[in-house]
């Protein structure tokens, strides 16, 4: 068993390695830090949307912006798209679960905003759809994925592929490269606090 346990640690370790060396990544997540960093200056809005594990992963890094994440600080505007139930069975009810997003953002998104799309295939319709409306509105797309970067690849201004196929590695270096673009945006944003 422990065998195994480090094992598991280890192609942790090795991915987040990979990531680490590779100066591709390293520039995308400079490159989101001044994109979300913009938007926030500019009075725009960051939301998120994911399925599963990574809708926890949305509401998690959203939480970091719109609490805190080091610095006591006013709150800056995101939001994870599914964390109103009542909208989210409704829709689902009423159309279809693959429009959850879409029709949110629809609703809620403007030109300028920011939407972070977390899929490990990249191949998610409900976050598909979003990106395909938000495309229409001139709202900036980041998508994190697994290896493929999948149907996200395209609609994606910014697409994090992580070179992997196992979906709990790759969750985890969504989340290691998203805790590091939120504490970066907090500093480019409060370097005072």
């Amino acid at each position: 068993m422990n065998e195994k346990i480090q094992s598991l640690i280890n192609d942790s370790l090795s991915l987040k390695e990979k990531v680490l060396k590779d100066a591709v990544l390293v520039e995308k997540t400079s490159k989101a830090i001044q994109i979300i960093t913009n938007a926030f200056q500019n009075g725009n809005k960051v939301l998120f949307c994911g399925n599963g594990g990574s809708a926890a992963d949305a509401q998690h890094l959203a939480a970091e912006f719109s609490g805190r994440f080091y610095k006591n600080r006013r709150a800056l505007p995101a939001e994870a798209l599914h964390c109103n139930t009542s909208y989210l069975t409704a829709v689902a009810n009423d159309y279809h679960f693959d429009e959850i997003y879409a029709r949110l953002l629809d609703g809620i998104g403007f030109a300028g905003d920011v939407v972070i799309g977390m899929s490990t295939s990249g191949n998610s319709p409900n976050v598909i759809k979003a990106f395909e409306v938000a495309r229409q509105k001139g709202i900036i797309t980041i998508g994190m994925t697994g290896a493929t970067g999948g149907k996200l690849k395209p609609l994606s201004d910014l697409l994090f592929d992580i070179p992997s196929k196992t979906t709990p590695r790759i969750q985890e270096c969504h989340m290691l490269l998203g805790h590091i673009i939120c504490e970066l945006v907090e500093d480019n944003i409060f370097p005072e606090s």
